[in-house]
């Protein structure tokens, strides 16, 4: 079956670069901002949109993610106003692939079936939650897969070959390749040991391999997105968020605040490499 996520990463292999994958948190800093982010990402240079699902602990997640989490929920943003937001953002663009991130405590209090339905009539291509193991397939990856949509798996630099089969079996879309031990944000990747990491993942899937935690820049962008399929970008994008605020408040400006990062980094990922050039 095709998929928004297969069709994307077809069209950038055909186009001989990495996607761009960028992270904001749904509701932050308020409901109606944070979709007009959403809206102009596309634009900007965004092959694919990871929108987090606010929770109140948030064990992977550095300060500045953890903080915009909070003030999206401060705002009142829920589990249904997400969805809402992604049926939104469907009304005017049908082909940019949007994957949910976050952690399985509030699709439980949802119900599991009751999500993974409004999630794909929203119009959701795929989920990534970060405290599922592979030994919790049937809580939600298994149904999730069932009726289409991607369920995307973290390998991180302790995910040894042992282990590795195991975290691949139920994946698709892509892998989500955590370059650095730790939570999000905290250091700068390595671009040689990250490439090694991605041609070992790539011996034991053909899915894409995209990379995040620590990519800031569009220097690290090129780098690292040329060491892939891809790189992921957040805690950079959930900054530039917060320091466009106002005590607390978003600003006119908090919008190209973000997407004038995500242009640059954009730029950085589409550069040719030096293999290239």
């Amino acid at each position: 079956m095709t998929t928004r996520i297969a069709d994307r990463f077809a069209t950038l292999v055909a186009e001989g670069r990495p996607a761009l994958v960028t992270f904001l948190m749904a509701g932050d800093p308020d409901g109606e901002t944070a979709f007009e982010i959403m809206k102009g990402l596309p634009a900007a240079g965004a092959d694919l949109i990871e929108l987090g699902m606010p929770f109140s602990d948030p064990m992977a997640d550095g300060p500045a993610i953890q903080k915009a989490g909070l003030r999206a929920l401060q705002g009142g943003e829920t589990l249904r106003k997400t969805l809402a937001t992604v049926a939104r953002f469907r009304q005017s663009n049908q082909d940019t692939p949007v994957i949910l991130m976050g952690y399985f405590n509030p699709i439980y209090i949802f119900g599991v079936e009751a999500f993974v339905d409004a999630a794909l009539q929203a119009g959701v291509d795929g989920l990534i939650v970060v405290d599922l193991p592979p030994e919790m397939d049937d809580e939600l990856c298994l149904p999730a897969l069932s009726k289409g949509l991607n369920f995307i798996r973290l390998a991180t630099p302790t995910t040894d070959d042992k282990r590795l089969p195991a975290v691949l079996k139920n994946t698709s879309g892509f892998v989500y390749y955590v370059s650095i031990n730790g939570i999000t944000g905290a250091a700068a990747p390595d671009a040689g040991k990250v490439g090694a990491a991605v041609a070992r993942i790539k011996r034991h899937t053909d899915l894409p391999v995209c990379v995040g935690f620590g990519i800031r820049t569009p220097e690290q962008a090129h780098t690292i997105g040329h060491s892939a399929d891809g790189a992921v970008v957040g805690s950079a994008l959930v900054a530039a968020v917060e320091n466009s605020l106002e005590n607390g408040r978003a600003t006119a400006g908090t919008p190209e605040a973000v997407l004038s990062l995500v242009r640059a980094l954009a730029g950085g990922v589409r550069a040719p490499s030096l293999a290239e050039a």
